[in-house]
């Protein structure tokens, strides 16, 4: 249950709409249920302001839906992270509400729509068109947890004068998610132009000598541009969710 579902239901049982039993009936799967292959998490949202997300990574279809559909019948939308077309469409035969975003590789079970409730614009930056994955992991996050979101793709350091063109979308910005591979030089460049965070996030695009984004994340851990924090490598999820929390302070 979510915060705004249960201050109605408590607000309905003051108001005597609802019986107190029935509101305990309600209330009996906090704070988290009990399936034979997972315990989902009913009260994140109450004590972190999202509700829990499903890692599809190493998960049957049908263990998938089974927690969305227990998670969604307590008012929850529903976000699923890696998954795979394949896994996608399987997912989709059991409970077709589900939507999938495949550049993404997300799936999201809409059950209530999201109001915009943070206090400014993030912007995700890439370096490349190859770091898009990640970056789009990164904004259907941040989105889907209520914040308004723009994109401002293939803009690396190989070519600045593209980062250049766009400085005051920079500044607009509350807080900068800046995705790149190779060298992970981008997010330096970013955060010495800007007053806000900048969330820095290694991919694992590059050539050898990246290490599969080793190189990236070390450049970015080593960032000179103050405020600059860092990710793991390809952690677009992790971006945007760090993200929203502080569109939301």
């Amino acid at each position: 249950m979510n915060r705004r579902g249960l201050e109605d239901l408590l607000d309905r049982v003051q108001r005597g709409e609802v019986a107190v039993d029935a509101a305990l009936d309600a209330l009996r799967d906090l704070p988290f249920a009990e399936l034979t292959f997972a315990k989902p998490d009913l009260h994140r949202d109450l004590r972190t302001g999202h509700s829990e997300v499903i890692l599809g990574t190493g998960k049957s279809a049908t263990e998938i839906a089974a927690i969305a559909e227990r998670l969604s019948a307590h008012g929850h939308n529903v976000l699923v992270t890696r998954l795979a077309r394949d896994d996608a469409d399987a997912l989709r035969a059991l409970l077709p509400a589900f939507r999938y975003e495949e550049e993404a590789r997300l799936a999201v079970l809409e059950v209530s729509p999201v109001p915009i409730s943070g206090k400014g614009v993030i912007l995700v930056v890439t370096a490349g068109t190859s770091d898009r994955a990640v970056a789009e992991e990164a904004a259907w996050t941040a989105a889907l947890a209520g914040n308004a979101v723009e994109r401002l793709y293939d803009v690396g350091v190989a070519g600045i004068h593209r980062l250049l063109d766009n400085r005051q979308r920079l500044a607009d910005a509350r807080v900068l998610i800046v995705v790149a591979g190779m060298e992970g030089a981008l997010p330096s460049v970013v955060g010495g132009l800007v007053d806000k965070p900048v969330i820095a996030v290694p991919t694992s695009i590059g050539y050898g000598a990246s290490f599969g984004g080793l190189a990236a994340l070390l450049g970015m851990l080593n960032s000179c541009a103050a405020g600059t924090v860092v990710v793991n490598i390809d952690n677009g999820f992790g971006a945007g969710m760090a993200a929203s929390r502080m569109n939301h302070l």
